[in-house]
């Protein structure tokens, strides 16, 4: 059976789940029933996932009452006597059917910049072309689940997973995702501004590179951007939906490969490090203007007034809808370019740097106390480059223009993103663009060259050079005149020699020629009878429609991916709960005793701020902090010594040298043993224990002066009671990541991304963003495309600041654990239902007394203690 109803849950929704049992088995029983009524609900929470709220049709007096009140005035009889007995079973008296899925409305957009024939290579798309291919992406999939990942990464990286365990809940879920899809296209004003913003952001990679060459690599300051993609979502209203945008900006000459990136290059980073005159003007400093003004999101103009939940729904905006906006980010990005003329390359590092102190992200801030001020930069290495990025609210972009790029791990491993991930506008659709009138003759001559070489010195008759000439003609019609937009003027006078060679064939009709010839020359009339190459049809040809086709369809895998990796991801395996208060327990465990908190080489404020935005609105966040010495404590000494263990790691680098090494690590398995052993109750107060309102989360935070890891690969690690940290001495760990043809540098000395990535799985099921279940391998596979952005989950930034997309996941793991749970419990009643024989004797009592008591053992559960 399917529910295909909405459902609205309360502000306190963990005290009404034994409630929702009983509503969803009445639900079941009646869902062939007519629609139900609405009943206004009081203040929406967060888990009012997209603006629902009294529009909901489940919390309504059909379903709360309803199904008593047939219950209460139904009389017995002897026709309701036969037809219980003749039902078999209760379940079948009473129309009960195992719930098989319920289904969420997830509202995306996906926006076009650039593809209204202004972006690169003029490429248009049309609105017949997007709905046939984007219909076919799976709009309704379940909600799916990670099976724990193996400690252990082969030597090739490639993630292990055990197969053979048990689950709380099905790893496939009952919980189906209902996606409705609403492609928006922008217009020539909108792809302007991107344009505009790029070449204004716009600064080499190589501060030292003074070529003006086309093979420099450049950089656009993705903080900057994402300010121009919020203040475009805010003007047109579309906060409450998922957008992705999809950019196809024209190419500049002067800038052969560009990419986003917060904060600083490798060059400029040496450059800051070297200079202590631009160090001390950076710390003398106040703020900055602002980058680029408030002003921006300040105004509003909605596209529409609501989503259209559909499964699929098409807009084309008007320059009208956007001119405001336009107009706007025009003015900012003209102050943008004036702040930057004449300024030196000291300048604008200077100002770069000052944006990231001043910003909101807590990551970087960091910045100014623990690099400029001590002077050690060991521990501060350049981002990644990339062309896709996932901002800090309901957005993330792809830029089709940009890169391309490559990311993921070094050797081995699977769902690498090569330099072919993305769809190419310029290799497909440009690789077929339109000839010039000089490369259009050196074709028709090397085809007639090449035609001709075959003959040879020898005599060949009238009648087979005009064929082969015919040949050649219609080869290249087919290819370079058929469905042009602008006629080449050498298709013109072909098309005059075609009329003086079906008059020469015509020719052959005369009595002196052959039968062979004849039949020949009315062959080559009858096929050219049929032919229209050099008409002003506006039939593309064959090849750019493949072409087209090709591109859309890997943009639409491309999509398809986003919705399964960045929107609606797989979560870890497990029931994760809400509760009303998180109280984060901090343990932290040195070698020798500190005598004061603000000695440790911690920032526990930048940790707390961490840990506090993983907390729901609805939540509130403790924190208590312990400071442990291994030196004064021997069980606890004992047991890290018991679990450090060490490891020979084969390391294949990224130029292909082979290295073996030694790797001191932490086994997680053991250290959880032993620890719960430390504890006086014999179990940890972390555990998901009996109260419904706080969970204490545990964090045992082990700081160690050697290089030291977490199951030979890991800074952090979640386990099921508990998340064990590392942080060791070691500012530039070469991991096992490589983006762009260079390792990632991990500080082992700041594990701060790590935790929050680890702390984010423990509370609610996130998982690192490349990975996802697939049905096909039955298991979690790899796809790093999506791995972006300044968020704990993503591999190519060190920013740790969680998404607006990840917070809503958080929100979405409780509810689909409470639906999961309850559709349990309702067909594992229903089966018993289904065990219970119907018979004669007790129709009179069993109907009744069943539901009387299942509702007032109901009511007892919700009554306050």
């Amino acid at each position: 059976m399917t529910i295909p109803y909405t459902i609205n849950f309360p502000r306190h929704a963990h005290r009404l789940f034994p409630l929702l049992f009983l509503l969803v088995l009445f639900l079941a029983a009646s869902s062939h029933g007519s629609p139900l009524g609405n009943r206004k609900s009081g203040r929406s929470s967060v888990f009012s996932l997209f603006n629902l709220k009294e529009k909901s049709r489940f919390w309504s007096e059909a379903v709360i009452r309803g199904d008593f009140e047939d219950l209460k005035s139904s009389s017995p009889g002897k026709a309701g006597a036969v037809n219980y007995t003749k039902a078999g079973n209760i379940a079948n008296y009473l129309k009960l059917l195992e719930v098989d899925s319920m289904f969420l409305p997830v509202p995306v957009n996906f926006i076009f910049i650039g593809f209204e024939g202004k972006g690169n290579q003029e490429f248009k798309l049309h609105a017949e072309e997007l709905e046939r291919w984007f219909t076919k992406i799976d709009h309704i999939f379940e909600h799916t689940r990670v099976p724990q990942i193996g400690e252990v990464l082969t030597p090739f990286y490639k993630i292990s997973v055990d197969k053979e365990q048990r689950h709380h809940l099905p790893i496939i879920s009952h919980i189906n995702y209902n996606f409705s899809v609403h492609a928006i296209q922008m217009g020539e004003k909108v792809i302007s501004v991107f344009q505009r913003a790029i070449d204004v952001l716009a600064h080499k990679d190589d501060v030292v590179d003074t070529r003006e060459d086309r093979t420099s690599l450049w950089q656009v300051d993705v903080g900057m951007m994402d300010i121009i993609f919020t203040s475009l979502v805010e003007y047109l209203q579309l906060e409450n939906a998922y957008n992705v945008f999809i950019l196809n900006p024209k190419r500049n000459v002067k800038r052969a490969k560009y990419g986003y990136r917060r904060g600083l290059s490798g060059t400029e980073i040496n450059f800051l490090k070297e200079n202590k005159d631009l160090q001390a003007r950076i710390l003398q400093s106040g703020s900055v203007p602002e980058r680029v003004p408030g002003v921006i999101a300040k105004i509003k103009r909605p596209l529409s007034q609501k989503h259209p939940m559909e499964k699929f729904a098409w807009t084309i905006t008007e320059d009208t809808d956007t001119i405001e906006w336009y107009n706007t980010c025009q003015d900012a990005l003209n102050n943008v370019e004036k702040l930057y003329q004449g300024k030196d390359t000291a300048d604008i590092i200077q100002h770069k740097v000052l944006q990231l102190l001043n910003g909101k992200n807590e990551d970087a801030k960091h910045l100014k106390e623990k690099v400029l001020k001590s002077g050690d930069f060991s521990g501060l290495h350049a981002e990644c480059l990339t062309d896709t990025w996932i901002g800090k609210d309901r957005w993330a972009f792809i830029d089709l223009s940009a890169g391309p790029f490559s990311w993921g791990p070094a050797v081995g491993g699977e769902g690498v993103r090569t330099e072919l991930s993305l769809p190419n506008v310029e290799k497909t659709i440009g690789a077929v663009a339109e000839i010039s009138e000089a490369e259009a003759e050196d074709r028709l001559q090397e085809a007639i060259q090449e035609k001709f070489a075959v003959f040879g010195d020898k005599d060949h008759q009238a009648i087979d050079i005009l064929l082969a000439e015919i040949d050649i003609y219609e080869l290249f019609a087919f290819k370079h005149c058929k469905g042009r937009k602008v006629k080449l003027a050498l298709c013109e006078e072909l098309d005059e020699r075609m009329q003086d060679l079906k008059n020469e064939l015509q020719s052959f009709e005369g009595e002196e020629y052959d039968e062979s010839h004849k039949k020949k020359a009315v062959d080559a009339l009858k096929r050219m009878e049929n032919w229209n190459l050099f008409s002003d049809t506006l039939e593309e040809s064959q090849n750019y429609t493949v072409a087209r086709d090709a591109f859309l369809a890997h943009l639409g895998a491309t999509l398809w991916g986003s919705m399964r990796h960045i929107i609606a991801p797989s979560m870890a395996d497990g029931a994760f709960h809400h509760y009303e208060k998180i109280s984060f327990q901090l343990f932290i465990i040195t070698e020798e005793k500190v005598k004061h908190i603000n000695n440790l080489p911690l920032d526990l404020e930048v940790l707390k701020d961490g840990l506090s935005s993983l907390v729901l609105p609805s939540q509130k966040s403790m924190f208590s902090q312990h400071m442990l010495s291994r030196s004064e404590d021997p069980a606890l000494a004992m047991a890290f010594s018991v679990s450090r263990r060490a490891a020979a790691v084969p390391v294949l680098l990224v130029n292909g040298t082979y290295r073996k090494t030694v790797r001191s690590y932490l086994d997680s398995s053991i250290l959880q043993h032993q620890l719960q052993r430390l504890n006086d109750h014999g179990s940890l107060k972390g555990t998901h224990g009996h109260s419904r309102s706080t969970l204490e989360v545990p964090i045992f935070w082990f700081i160690h002066n050697d290089q030291l890891l977490v199951d030979k690969h890991y800074q952090a690690k979640a386990l099921s009671d508990m998340i064990i940290i590392v942080q060791s001495e070691s500012s530039s760990w070469e991991s096992h990541l490589q983006c762009n043809g260079h390792s990632l540098l991990w500080d082992l000395r700041r594990p701060i991304k790590a935790a929050l990535a680890a702390v984010a799985e423990h509370l609610s099921g996130l998982v690192p963003l490349h990975l996802v279940y697939s049905h096909g391998h039955e298991t979690a596979i790899e796809d790093w495309i999506w791995s972006v952005g300044c968020n704990p989950l993503s591999a190519t930034s060190r920013g740790w600041h969680i998404s607006q997309f990840q917070s809503d996941i958080m929100a979405r793991s409780y509810i689909l654990t409470a639906l999961e749970e309850s559709i349990q419990l309702v067909n594992s009643a229903i089966h018993l239902l289904v065990m219970e024989r119907t018979c004669i004797l007790c129709y009179d009592i069993v109907p009744c007394q069943l539901f009387r008591s299942m509702f007032i053992q109901q009511i007892c559960i919700l009554q306050p203690k």
